[in-house]
């Protein structure tokens, strides 16, 4: 009887989070065609490449952030992790003198380390995550600002690190293709790996998991590092494409990184959500902020209309839960 039940259910929620990403890909199209319509300049070649550079990096980190979603968390420190994975690699490159490929593992382990600790703060300690990312997002931008004196680094001595983003591939910035692969290997981790069965497990429910004989810290853990690891590859990637690591940079991509996810159908409540549904996501918002930016539309005013989208996107998902 139990099982009878239960598998209406997990469809109910497939349809439902279906459901979800087609909503916002026809968003996603409904605007693409508005504003191409308000304005010639939208629809070019040069500007759906500009479209497409401006999500990667937020894209990359709102990958890594579907993750912790999911499990019902959050993470509020990804912006200024990224900043200072790409100080550590501007200091690795520019000041020690080490190979571009150092700095970039540099970079790597330096967002793996950050969500290591978020993850232990969390899972060891019991400190919600909210203010465990929080003391995260304060430690990391401290941080950033100490080690590089609170001035830039710049790569000018190595003008190849730059190719890493900004180098192309068939007119595409590579900055685009490593978001695309980040979001691959993010899919088939969660759709194909005993950690993407998990993360949801957590989300649904983290207590009936515990119970079932898995270590949840473990792998609650996990799942912060992996989310830490996307920060430090848009740290690198960011640091590439601006040639030089901006310590001041970074406060504000997370809620940036946040709404994508939460615009791509991830449940804040956790246990739903699809990487698909993340990069949709990530295109509408950066497709939005393009098309009203080149209709003039004033800056504060674009933040109102965003956080408004922000706001029905979580409605949605609550009034999709009433409906179970």
């Amino acid at each position: 009887m139990m099982e009878s039940k239960a598998v209406p259910s997990k469809r109910s929620a497939i349809r439902s989070d279906v459901l979800q990403q087609a909503l916002a890909f026809a968003s996603l199209i409904v605007m693409f065609v508005v504003f191409s319509l308000a304005s010639p300049n939208f629809a070019t070649f040069t500007n759906i490449v500009g479209i497409l550079l401006s999500t990667a990096v937020i894209g990359i980190l709102a990958v890594g952030v579907t993750f912790v979603i999911i499990t019902g968390g959050i993470d509020l420190s990804v912006g200024t992790v990224m900043t200072l994975a790409s100080v550590i690699t501007g200091v690795i490159i520019s000041y020690w003198g080490l190979p571009i490929p150092a700095g970039v593992l540099g970079g790597l382990a330096a967002g793996a380390l950050c969500g290591f600790v978020n993850g232990t703060v969390t899972a060891k300690m019991k400190v919600p995550p909210f203010i465990a990312t929080l003391g995260m997002m304060m430690m990391s931008q401290g941080l950033s600002l100490v080690i590089s004196g609170t001035r830039p680094i710049y790569f000018l001595g190595t003008p190849s690190f730059r190719q890493i983003a900004m180098g192309s591939l068939a007119g595409i910035p590579n900055a685009v293709w490593i978001f695309f692969a980040s979001a691959v290997i993010g899919s088939l981790v969660l759709t194909k790996t005993v950690l993407g069965r998990y993360t949801f497990a957590l989300g649904s429910n983290e207590e009936a998991t515990r119970l079932s004989g898995i270590n949840v810290d473990r792998w609650k853990i996990a799942v912060y590092t992996l989310c830490g690891l996307y920060s430090g590859l848009a740290g690198v990637v960011m640091a590439s494409r601006l040639n030089s690591a901006q310590p001041a940079l970074g406060a504000g991509y997370e809620l940036e990184a946040i709404a994508a996810v939460v615009i791509g159908g991830t449940s804040l409540s956790g246990g739903e959500g699809s990487v698909l549904g993340t990069v949709i996501g990530a295109f509408l918002m950066s497709v939005l902020i393009n098309g009203l930016r080149i209709l003039s539309i004033p800056q504060e005013w674009q933040k109102v209309v965003i956080g408004a989208i922000v706001i029905v996107a979580v409605y949605a998902d609550i009034a999709r839960r009433r409906r179970r």
